[in-house]
């Protein structure tokens, strides 16, 4: 197959886009990509400044590597999760790699904070991948509020947005239908978020990230195992297989046709925000769920060394 830029060998084959890239060229489509995920959603502008949340793994370090390529003032977040094993590598993948690039790099450890991970799973009677998430995009917020950015930037790919879409509408999740999106605008507490990586799937990013030579963390979570986000990423990859564009056709169409459809319908009206009198991020109670989690785990771990 022929580069569809230049017509030299192509090494990156995309039968989504009926195109395919040679080494030069395919990063010269991501960052088109990107450029016109940025452009089009009015995601953030070079005046403003950027966290991008790293966790080490390809769409993220990706992700970053590619707006400090195009002059946006980044700055990198890591969130070390205190998991043996495995935290330590993902956190040294972060830190090779902003040093690497001379990128400014802020690391938070919730070992330090008071609650790692591990036992969250050994004194919280839910899904540890839920309470991880949950303890994770208030942190994100947080951190990124008390700093004075204008955005957070993840690094969601085409896969992801589509894994989360398919399972909201399984469920028929007004709530969260009504605003999924590459762009969760500011508002009163909560921080403009953003995934200008909407546009490429995993594969495109992985391709991207092999080609820049960028070193990731590629080892998956001790903890999850049997979640049900991987198997509908799995389907829609059979998909893709049978009928390529079927992702991004889904997606889009949900950004213009659905997602309209579903704007202001709530399951249910939530009560006024106010900033929570432990951590002062926005909650609708006078303490907010993570920092109600952080002090039942300390309960929960004094009782059982009692």
């Amino acid at each position: 197959m022929k580069c569809t830029r230049c017509k030299a060998l192509a090494c990156v084959a995309l039968p989504s886009h009926h195109s395919g890239f040679c080494k030069d060229c395919y990063p010269l489509f991501f960052t088109k990509q990107v450029e016109t995920a940025i452009r089009r959603e009015k995601m953030f502008t070079r005046d403003e400044r950027i966290l991008v949340a790293l966790s080490g793994g390809k769409d993220s370090l990706a992700l970053m590597f590619e707006l400090n390529l195009q002059g946006y003032d980044v700055t990198g977040l890591h969130i070390d999760l205190g998991i043996p094993n495995s935290s330590e590598k993902a956190r040294k993948k972060v830190e090779d790699f902003c040093d690497l690039h001379g990128l400014n790099l802020e690391v938070f450890e919730m070992e330090k904070w008071g609650l790692p991970i591990p036992d969250v799973k050994a004194h919280v009677n839910r899904p540890v991948c839920a309470v991880c998430g949950k303890m994770k995009r208030h942190h994100f917020n947080r951190i990124a509020r008390e700093g004075g950015y204008d955005a957070l930037a993840t690094g969601h790919n085409l896969d992801d947005e589509v894994a989360r879409l398919f399972a909201n509408t399984l469920r028929w999740d007004t709530a969260y239908l009504s605003d999924q999106g590459p762009v969760l605008p500011a508002s009163e507490g909560f921080v403009r978020k953003v995934k200008p990586l909407f546009r490429l799937s995993e594969f495109e990013t992985a391709n991207y990230a092999f080609l820049k030579g960028i070193e990731i963390h590629s080892d998956p979570c001790p903890y999850a195992s049997g979640a049900s986000f991987t198997h509908h990423k799995e389907l829609w990859g059979e998909l893709e297989h049978r009928s390529p564009g079927q992702k991004f056709q889904f997606y889009q169409g949900f950004l213009k046709k659905g997602k309209p459809a579903f704007a202001g319908l709530e399951e249910e009206i939530g009560a006024e925000l106010a900033p929570c009198s432990e951590c002062g991020s926005p909650t609708s109670a006078e303490i907010c769920s993570v920092c109600r989690i952080k002090k039942a785990v300390a309960e929960s771990k004094a009782k059982a060394a009692a």
